[in-house]
């Protein structure tokens, strides 16, 4: 019997994920829902649905399926899901227990995304039959139309992986480490601890991917034992490979580390040399994750929003030539701008936003930097000076290594907004 079938569920947190697992599980339980905007509830099927504060505290739930968004230290249910921590359950968690599909589930702190992405365009040209799934936007609960043959390449968030409790997957992949969501997780053991639950899962026929020369990995290793085959990616084999392809996107250090694991990862499903070149080679990336939006022979622009830490912004700085870097926003809790000495010259900083004194503090005697109210004034002073640089190689590159909420909705809104700016200094530069 499965453990969420003739159940009665509380699902809480009605996002894209909290949807899905009540459209996947509203025929197999009786369902109960709760969200922290009730109000903004319009869907018939789901309103009636909704119970209230006090209906919920009075229940007694067999589960509760928890949105990765809801932190339990600081959400209406607060005390109520301490109480019934043991109840608690993530979509994986669900998937898990209705499908035994082979998994690719894919962690870290920098470079999920675009890593899912790629092995997901690898298996697809390969013509396997696979759904990419996960915090890339897909919920998993979602998806269709799924056979025994199906693989699943799966982005996990901390989030997602700190509520799991059930969740296996045969093949687990942890990119790398550094201190990230502290506000979250309150320490950095707690966030290792919630990315290393995958490998802990796993059984002896399991593989496990892991960054060979990360400290805060092989410190994790070293304190545990795991069943599973650990797999050490050295991500300086690459450039071998790399001589078959003429692909820019695969010249940063970041970029290179996602394809070492793709590569390593493919051997397990026999993928031809042939396909595999072919689809890296034409491998554009993801948008707003160090995308190139404008390149002639004297100035390059990168578009890369979806950094939220330094961690994520050093490959980008070590990579280009002549940088006006634009960055600035929330900054992360503990966050710390490891960058040899040797590449500061290099890089003139544009820091805006609420949280200027943190970024001014980091880069204080480091890199020379000025510092703006907004972005909208920071890129207008990047095109004046770029105007008078005659300098061959410029690079404009927008990494904010901070979070956007205290100007945007999301690192979408901010990479569009940028895209915009860009676009109408370019029209006066041409």
């Amino acid at each position: 019997m499965n453990i969420f079938s003739n159940k009665k569920i509380l699902i809480y947190g009605l996002g894209k994920s909290g949807l899905s697992a009540f459209n996947f599980l509203k025929d197999k339980s009786n369902v109960f829902l709760y969200d922290d905007s009730q109000s903004k509830i319009k869907t018939f099927e789901v309103k009636k649905r909704l119970i209230n504060y006090k209906t919920v505290i009075k229940k007694k739930f067999d589960q509760i399926i928890i949105s990765p968004g809801i932190d339990i230290n600081k959400c209406k249910l607060s005390i109520f899901l301490k109480k019934n921590y043991n109840k608690i359950f993530s979509d994986l968690d669900v998937f898990y227990t209705f499908f035994k599909n082979v998994c690719i589930t894919i962690t870290g702190t920098n470079g999920k995304s675009t890593t899912s992405q790629l092995m997901y365009e690898v298996l697809l040209n390969q013509k396997f039959d696979v759904k990419l799934v996960g915090n890339i936007g897909n919920p998993i609960l979602s998806a269709k139309n799924i056979k025994k043959k199906t693989i699943f390449v799966i982005e996990a968030s901390s989030y997602q992986l700190e509520y799991s409790k059930i969740f296996r997957s045969k093949y687990a992949v942890i990119l790398n480490l550094s201190p990230d969501h502290i506000e979250r997780h309150k320490t950095l053991n707690k966030y290792v601890k919630a990315k290393f639950k995958l490998l802990k899962s796993q059984l002896k026929g399991h593989s496990a991917f892991v960054k060979k020369d990360d400290f805060l990995i092989n410190k994790e290793l070293k304190l545990n034992k795991f069943k599973s085959k650990i797999i050490k990616i050295n991500t300086k084999k690459v450039n071998n490979f790399l001589k078959n392809i003429n692909n820019e996107y695969f010249s940063t250090e970041t970029n290179k580390e996602n394809l070492s694991f793709v590569l390593e990862i493919s051997k397990k499903f026999n993928i031809k040399k042939r396909l595999l070149i072919e689809t890296i080679q034409k491998f554009k990336g993801l948008k707003y994750r160090q995308q190139i939006i404008f390149k002639k022979k004297y100035l390059t622009i990168i578009n890369d929003s979806k950094s939220t830490s330094f961690s994520s912004s050093i490959g980008a700085l070590k990579a280009n030539q002549n940088i006006y870097w634009l960055l600035g926003g929330v900054n992360k809790e503990k966050d710390k701008f490891n960058l040899s000495k040797k590449y500061f010259g290099n890089i003139k900083a544009f820091v805006y936003g609420k949280n200027k004194r943190f970024f001014k503090e980091k880069l204080k005697g480091r890199i020379v930097y000025q510092n703006f109210d907004n972005l909208k004034d920071a890129v207008k002073k990047v095109f004046t000076i770029i105007k008078l640089d005659k300098t061959i190689n410029k690079t404009i590159l927008f990494s904010p290594s901070a979070a956007s909420f205290d100007t945007f909705r999301n690192f979408e809104d901010r990479g569009y907004y940028f895209d915009k700016l860009i676009k109408k200094h370019l029209n006066g530069l041409q």
